[in-house]
């Protein structure tokens, strides 16, 4: 696809219209009626869509131009945000589970020391 202003523009609305797709979503759910249960797979769908518009119409992914280069920095960018992402997760929850113990072992371990 030629980088056009016509691409743009489609690029454009079409990233507004699923912005504002998966807002609409999130912000009154019950005027479409939808349980969570449906909420968070149309919310993916709608990521999903979002990142492929994005790729082509913005990023030019799709041009013949330079393809295999192209494809490398995506797949090395996905790579890094994946490894900072899943990276950030594993520790978020190591650090949450090696803390601090339940109140309760708390004041059971504060009332066992001398002194107390």
């Amino acid at each position: 696809m030629q980088a056009t202003l016509k691409s743009y523009v489609i690029g454009f609305v079409s990233s507004v219209v699923l912005t504002l797709a998966a807002f609409s979503l999130v912000m009154y759910p019950g005027f479409f009626h939808a349980s969570y249960g449906v909420l968070v797979p149309a919310i993916i769908l709608l990521a999903i869509a979002q990142l492929f518009v994005q790729l082509i119409f913005f990023m030019h992914l799709a041009s013949e131009s330079e393809l295999r280069w192209k494809l490398a920095a995506f797949i090395s960018t996905v790579g890094i945000v994946l490894i900072v992402v899943v990276g950030s997760i594993w520790i978020m929850n190591h650090l949450n589970y090696n803390m601090m113990a339940s109140p309760a072992d708390m004041n059971a371990y504060i009332q066992s020391q001398d002194g107390f």
